[in-house]
């Protein structure tokens, strides 16, 4: 089987994991960005490319680790080029460019796979499993919580170009809450402090209920705390007949101490690709593609939580729920069309 050629765009921080889960698995990697590219060529033996249409030219799948604001765009031209994209989360500002983007993937033929990673995180998919046995009978209620150090880049905090605590941190328990109980019907939302002229505030928590079609209450709470605050995650799904639950905080499983560079705020522990739910997450969306076969997360799945978190905004703006239905259908619409 030949070699994967696989085109990086981007090199910020997500950037360092995916390119590890690259070489784990022996694609010939290709990196361009703005920024930092040079020294992801250098670090993981990535060929460097002057801009992203030229590496596109060169490549079997585009893997898109940019900012949220670029990723509907980048993903559009790889696709019109006939490349399978692999893109961070969001896959979109909005549902309806989310939904643009997963037709034209279905119109060119290509795969589209959103990179929602906590699907691959074992506590998670631990919790997902026994709520499909049955271990807690009929599933009531859910709730998830994700705090830590507020980023330090200025797009983070413009909602209106794909930033926001909601859409980028939050949206990974909206895409496990889904996962968990199914499609979402009604979104209730609150931020403090609240959003002014399309600057997000830090430190800010976000609050948001869920009422999802089969009347499962998901309550999912985020916050970008104060620089220094290690990260944090739980989870409880609760149902007639029992409980399930993870607290990041409770783990002791694994404890890795290191001294952090001058100035930083937060670190990501060194991992072996066995280890990485971002290889877990890589090496699924690659055996599907060579599978011919669904991967965990599909073009749906990316749609319907961006939908959410679009959802959570006009709730907080209007001050009242809003109800979700349009966007997710013809997301699943889309989706059921490529099968």
């Amino acid at each position: 089987m030949s070699t994967l050629k696989v085109g990086l765009i981007g090199a910020g921080g997500i950037s360092r994991v995916h390119a590890d889960a690259w070489r784990a698995l022996g694609a010939e990697g290709y990196v361009t960005s703005l920024a930092g590219a040079e020294e992801i060529a250098e670090e993981y033996g990535f060929h460097l490319v002057s801009d992203v249409d030229a590496l596109i030219e060169l490549v079997d799948l585009v893997d898109i680790v940019t900012p949220s604001s670029t990723h509907a765009d980048f993903a559009l031209r790889a696709i019109a080029e006939g490349r399978d994209v692999i893109c961070e989360k969001p896959l979109a500002a909005t549902a309806e460019a989310a939904t643009a983007v997963a037709r034209a993937a279905q119109d060119a033929g290509v795969r589209l796979f959103p990179a929602h990673v906590v699907r691959y995180m074992g506590e998670y998919a631990q919790i997902k499993a026994g709520i499909d046995a049955g271990r807690i009978g009929t599933l009531a209620v859910q709730r998830f919580s994700r705090a830590g150090s507020a980023p330090q880049t200025p797009w983070f905090f413009r909602e209106s170009t794909g930033g926001g605590v909601i859409r980028d941190l939050m949206i990974h328990d909206i895409d496990q809450a889904v996962w968990f109980a199914g499609p979402v019907a009604t979104v209730y939302a609150v931020q403090n402090p609240p959003t002014v002229d399309d600057r997000v505030p830090a430190p800010v928590t976000a609050h948001v209920v869920l009422t999802h079609r089969n009347g499962v209450i998901s309550h999912l709470h985020a916050s970008w705390v104060a620089p220094g605050m290690p990260f944090r995650t739980s989870v409880e799904a609760s149902g007639t007949e029992g409980r399930l639950r993870y607290d990041s905080a409770e783990d002791h499983s694994l404890r890795t101490d290191a001294v952090l560079d001058a100035g930083a705020t937060d670190y990501l522990p060194p991992m072996s690709p066995e280890e990485s739910p971002y290889f877990a997450e890589i090496s699924d969306f690659v055996a599907a593609l060579r599978e011919g076969r669904e991967a965990k997360v599909g073009p749906d799945d990316g749609i319907e939580a961006v939908a959410v978190a679009e959802a959570a905004y006009a709730s907080i703006a209007s001050g009242a729920p809003v109800a979700l239905s349009a966007a997710v259908d013809s997301a699943a619409d889309a989706e059921e069309a490529t099968r």
